[in-house]
């Protein structure tokens, strides 16, 4: 694997392959000593242009217990700060011999653009960019539903006709994104609800069916029901007329959850607003997968990280020197 950017063009086997290293790195975090040597030597720089806790602490967690040197990047305070660009900051990384790059950014695409510019030889790992895709999370999202689904017995299986109900922000949700293709190449059966405004305009090419009524989706008993959070900080307008209003009509209350069959998950991909998506007893009861996606979300990426550096880089191109053998031709 020379690059994790989407789950769109990612395979089956590809993202089966994941899934299951997945569950081999799971196994070895259930020891007393988690770390392993696999990745000694290798160095990890984690590039975070926008605030994360969860994904930036689990890539940093999961690069250590491969005993990868991890190098933590800020946009705030940095060189990027006073206009830096893309470009001069990956050649930077590059100078740094920088094996493996994380990168969050709020530009989509961003993550493409450093792997096929010729800027960097490291592999790169899409960790959000912008509203487009987050990878590791619908990968992490889809390994905790193998295992559920399955238990011990998940390697080499798939999520054939399980039915998954996503819930919320769809417009802003990369995480959301990211699921549909995942979930529909592993061949579950994906429905989105949500405000009409917060639906994209055109989702006639996703793989997945599309509801207003959340009441609706309930009684047809999902197998997961994944709640979004609403990206306040993405909005530039009003989508819904108040929060109250969102929470009545596509927030999981106490009483959405108690009409949901038992075998139902709940999902979510943090951080949760509770009481606005979900609601306490919903987030806490033994349904609820919330810490089971964090744990499996290091598992995830450890396995990412693995199968990204187990080969030797190409040096990057150099299109500069390109340009003058071809004008000395």
């Amino acid at each position: 694997m020379r690059h994790l950017l989407d789950t769109k063009t990612l395979s089956r086997e590809d993202a089966l392959q994941i899934l299951d290293v997945a569950e081999d790195m799971g196994d070895t975090q259930r020891r007393e000593v988690k770390k392993l040597p696999t990745l000694r030597g290798k160095t990890v720089v984690n590039l975070f242009f926008e605030d994360s806790t969860r994904t930036r602490i689990s890539f940093e967690a999961a690069a250590k217990r491969l005993s990868a040197d991890v190098i933590n990047f800020s946009a705030k305070g940095s060189s990027v700060s006073k206009g830096e660009s893309l470009q001069d900051t990956a050649q930077t990384l590059q100078a740094m011999a920088a094996d493996a790059v994380v990168i969050r950014h709020s530009a989509s695409g961003a993550p493409r653009t450093l792997a096929t510019s010729g800027w960097i030889s490291a592999g790169v790992v899409n960790a959000g960019d912008g509203t487009h895709e987050h990878p590791t999370q619908a990968l992490l999202d889809a390994f905790t539903m193998r295992k559920r689904r399955y238990g011990a017995d998940s390697r080499g299986r798939d999520l054939e006709g399980l039915r998954v109900t996503i819930v919320g922000d769809i417009l802003h949700s990369r995480v959301a994104r990211s699921n549909v293709w995942l979930l529909h190449t592993l061949g579950a059966q994906v429905t989105l609800v949500a405000p009409p405004t917060l639906i994209p305009q055109d989702v006639t090419a996703w793989p997945a069916r599309v509801g207003y009524d959340l009441d609706e989706a309930i009684a047809d008993a999902p197998d997961a029901l994944m709640m979004l959070r609403i990206q306040a900080e993405r909005m530039n307008a009003s989508y819904f007329p108040t929060e109250r209003e969102y929470s009545r009509c596509w927030g999981l209350d106490p009483e959405r959850f108690a009409a949901l069959p038992r075998s139902t998950m709940v999902m979510h991909p943090g951080p949760m607003n509770r009481g606005l998506e979900i609601c306490a007893e919903a987030a806490d009861s033994p349904r609820s997968t919330v810490l089971d996606q964090v744990t499996n979300g290091v598992s995830v990426r450890m396995a990412a990280l693995y199968l990204l550096l187990a080969g030797e880089r190409p040096a990057p191109v150099d299109h500069d020197s390109d340009a003058k053998k071809e004008d000395a031709r």
